[in-house]
This record gives C-alpha cells, structure tokens and sequence, in this order.
C-alpha cells in the first residue's frame, strides 16, 4: 500500500504544479454559481433559484464538462510516462505493475475528487450565504451531487487509462479519449431519442430506462432527477417515470461502472509490452 499512496501522492503533486487542480475548481465553481444565479435569466429574474432547478440544471451541464476533462487529466497517464522514457524506469523500483496503475488512477482521482468538493463546495458556500435555502436541505443535495460528479469523474479517469494503456502515442491516445466523451455524452442519447423517434414511440416503456444504465452520465443525471422526485422531469430523463430507480441502485451501478473500466485498464496494462 505504501507504494500505491507514493505515487498516487507524486501525481497530486504533479496537478498541483501544473495547475490542474486549481483550473479545476474554478471551472467547476464558475459553472455552479454563473447557473445557480443566471439560471433563470430567461423568464426575466436573475437571482439564486430553487435548489432543484439548479442542481437539476447544473448536473446536464456538468455531464458533458466533468467526463471531458477527466479523460484530459488522464489520458497521457501511461503512454506519455512511454514516451518520455520513464514508465521502465518506475517499473524498476520495488512495485508491481498493478500497484503503479493502480497509484496513477488513485493520484489523478484525489485530484478530481478535490476539485469538484472545492468547486462545487465553494458554489454550495456561496448559494447558503444569499439564498433561502436551509443549510441541511443544501447540504444534503450537493453532498449527493458532489458525491455522484467525483465518481462520474472516475468513471472517465477509468477508461482514459485504458485508452492510454492501448496506444503507443499522445496523440492517438487524446483523439481516442475524444472519441469517447462523444460516444458516451452525446452519440447514446441521439441513439436513444432516434430509437424512439423512428419507432414513434412504440418501445417497451418498461425496457426503455435500463438502456439509460448502460451509460454513466446518464446514470450521473439520473442521480440528481432521484434525489428531486417530486420535479417534473422533461427530456430524455422523463422516460424514467416508468421505472423509479433508488439512488442507492443508481450509485451501485455508477460503482459497477468505475470498477469494470478499471479491472480492464490493469489487464491491458499488465499485457503492455515495454
């Protein structure tokens, strides 16, 4: 374990250095207090709204910044050590190969996992200082939310390292890494809503919200739409009124997400050839 702590230390380090940890949180702290306070700009009030609205609101917009700059953070986490010469060289001191993957993920993870509680934290600080909203309501719901984003987070850190353990480039490795924030932020969705559109409707209702599981963004919105339940649920997401996940469903299978990624990305790593 020792080993594991000394790397994933070395690469919290290294997003301290580089400013990743810092261009993280202001992100994430602009996008929730600019929503919280514009959210509601265009029916002409300006002002912190209800706490559903805009964590409802701010959870679609996150869905498609946090899985970006996870695959960002991560993506170089073997192929770049490749390419500069050094992963043989860490592979010389006493730690396996599973105990340096496993220390990258857990080092990049602590850095996102610290950024979104500053970010979204800050803007949760911020919400209960000028709005009417109770402090333990506030808590309760961007705790939940916090707690859901990181783990989407990691979810994404998941699969940039089996991105980047399945290259021997960069920039192989960024343009794949892109290619899968689209499949999974964008293309899904488009494919769910073209199934319902060419087959007007016509889908087993009760089927139709298990296919949102089979993507973790989804599951990350759905998340936030739980916790809200009494909210009217438009879009996409209002398919799943048929079928009411718990949030403790909607967490395991967020887990099963982050745990698969990352038992495949130690495989490919451990049959990478040096």
């Amino acid at each position: 374990m020792n080993a594991i702590f000394t790397v994933a230390a070395k690469e919290f380090r290294d997003g301290l250095r580089n400013r990743w940890i810092v261009a993280i949180s202001i992100i994430f702290a602009i996008l929730a207090i600019g929503l919280a306070y514009f959210g509601a700009a265009a029916a002409g009030q300006v002002g912190f709204t209800s706490l559903s609205t805009t964590l409802v609101s701010l959870a679609s917009l996150a869905v498609f910044i946090i899985p970006l700059i996870a695959l960002m953070l991560a993506y170089d986490g073997v192929v770049g050590e490749d390419e500069n010469g050094t992963l043989l060289l860490l592979l010389t001191y006493p730690l396996s190969r599973w105990q340096l993957l496993i220390g990258k993920m857990t080092g990049h993870g602590a850095i996102m996992a610290f950024s979104t509680l500053v970010g979204f934290g800050a803007a949760a600080v911020i919400m209960g200082s000028f709005s009417d909203t109770r402090w333990p309501e506030l808590i309760a719901a961007f705790g939940l939310f916090i707690v859901s984003a990181v783990l989407l987070g990691w979810v994404f850190i998941a699969f940039a390292y089996i991105i980047s353990g399945s290259v021997t480039e960069k920039s192989k490795a960024a343009g794949m890494a892109l290619i899968v924030w689209f499949l999974f932020v964008l293309v899904f969705d488009l494919g769910l809503l073209g199934l319902l559109v060419s087959t007007q409707g016509d889908v087993d209702a009760e089927l139709l919200p298990y296919l949102l599981l089979l993507n973790p963004t989804d599951i990350f919105r759905l998340i936030t739409i739980s916790y809200f339940a009494s909210e009217q649920i438009t879009g996409l997401m209002a398919i799943t009124q048929h079928v009411r996940f718990s949030t403790t469903t909607l967490l395991l299978a967020l887990l099963v997400w982050l745990a698969v990624p990352m038992a495949i990305a130690l495989l490919i790593f451990n049959r990478r050839s040096l």
